[in-house]
């Protein structure tokens, strides 16, 4: 009789546990990071109130001001959701060209252009309100792309870095605007030949985003819907797809991008034509749910505000979302200002040190982590 010998089951071997010490480092880590942004945040604030005693106003009741106007009623929130809307969908767009390493900071050109582009299509075309209003919106973002492009354009035929093409081609825009808004046969109003100031016709009513609510309860424009499920996509594509993980290494080390079959090109364009589609969108969102005409200021330094959002929130779309809402509180809350006699022009500096306060924990952490790295020793001197 033959038997089969048992084969014995193979051994498992167990999960080595995580050292203590280095679970405890972690958490010294992570406690020290909690930590130096709350002390870079109370620093931001402390100068505030500081700057706020020097110009002779009460603290309290500038801080209480700009609770009261952004987040301390269901009315308030509403003017801060709107505020922070055209910002989000800026900043996700500028996280795209930022992540593949191109650095637009002509956000408010391509919005001035995309706003223009918006206009001429819901004020020279007849047509159904609903339908002007996508066409409007999808004019929008069709020029900022085309505003950006010209900065990729650059870029890749005769090698004009990005932040120069793009940051002057802001003040080209603002000279068509200029040109546009004084031209009868383009956006200048009708009727209105000699006026001193220079603006658009008004939309249609049906070329415009509709609102949910009424005042004093929440009213607040669908734009707020449209910059969240653009932020989703967005956060979703760069951290779920392999297009994301493309222009994540392209934005790495385009020298390994292209070893992989990463045509630079290709993709750094379109990551370019996605930033100012976005930005030209957000001036379609402005026009359409808040000016309802354009004027030379209509981008009322959106472009710029969203940009710092991106930087604030680390290129991380749905980070975004929460700084997007904390600036659009602060733009909300200006309006309030105005009744504690201080200059609502505050505002502006409570940003400039909350974006200030945001980034200095990284940095002083990039530092940390250089001084800790063990440094080389040359091959001289081994032995």
């Amino acid at each position: 009789m033959v038997t089969t010998p048992v084969q014995a089951p193979p051994r498992i071997e167990p999960t080595p546990a995580v050292p203590a010490t280095d679970r405890g480092r972690r958490i010294r880590e992570a406690v020290f990071v909690v930590g130096l942004y709350a002390v870079s945040i109370a620093v931001a604030l402390g100068i505030s109130a500081l700057i706020v005693y020097l110009t002779h106003g009460s603290p309290s009741t500038v801080f209480t001001a700009l609770w009261d106007g952004s987040f301390a009623s269901w009315g308030s929130f509403g003017y801060t959701l709107d505020a922070a809307a055209p910002l989000l969908i800026v900043a996700v767009g500028t996280i795209v060209s930022t992540r593949a390493g191109l650095f637009n900071i002509g956000q408010e050109g391509q919005l001035t252009i995309g706003a223009m582009a918006a206009a001429l299509v819901a004020l020279k075309i007849d047509g159904p309100g609903p339908l002007m209003l996508v066409l409007a919106l999808v004019a929008g973002a069709l020029g900022g792309a085309l505003w950006a492009g010209i900065s990729a354009l650059l870029r890749y035929w005769r090698g004009v870095e990005v932040v120069i093409s793009s940051l002057l081609l802001v003040f080209v825009a603002f000279q068509l605007l200029s040109y546009a808004l004084s031209t009868t046969a383009l956006l200048h109003e009708t009727g209105a030949e000699g006026a001193s100031l220079t603006e658009s016709n008004p939309l249609p009513t049906g070329a415009r985003l509709p609102r949910f609510g009424t005042y004093p309860n929440a009213n607040v424009s669908s734009a707020v819907i449209l910059a969240l499920l653009l932020a989703a996509i967005i956060g979703i594509a760069m951290s779920r797809t392999t297009w994301g993980f493309r222009i994540k290494m392209l934005g790495l080390n385009p020298v390994a991008a292209k070893r992989v079959g990463v045509r630079a090109a290709v993709l750094g364009s379109m990551a370019l034509l996605v930033s100012g589609a976005s930005a030209g969108l957000a001036g379609g969102v402005v026009l359409t749910s808040q000016a309802y005409r354009i004027t030379p200021t209509v981008s009322n330094n959106i472009g710029w505000n969203g940009l710092l959002v991106a930087l604030v929130a680390r290129n991380n779309a749905w980070v975004a979302i929460g700084v997007a809402l904390l600036f659009g509180g602060l733009h909300a809350g200006g309006g309030y200002l105005a009744s504690t006699g201080v200059p609502s022009d505050l505002v502006d500096i409570v940003e400039a040190l909350v974006v200030l306060a945001a980034v200095f924990p990284p940095a002083l952490l990039e530092l940390r982590r250089r001084r800790a790295r063990p440094q080389a020793v040359p091959a001289g001197e081994a032995g």
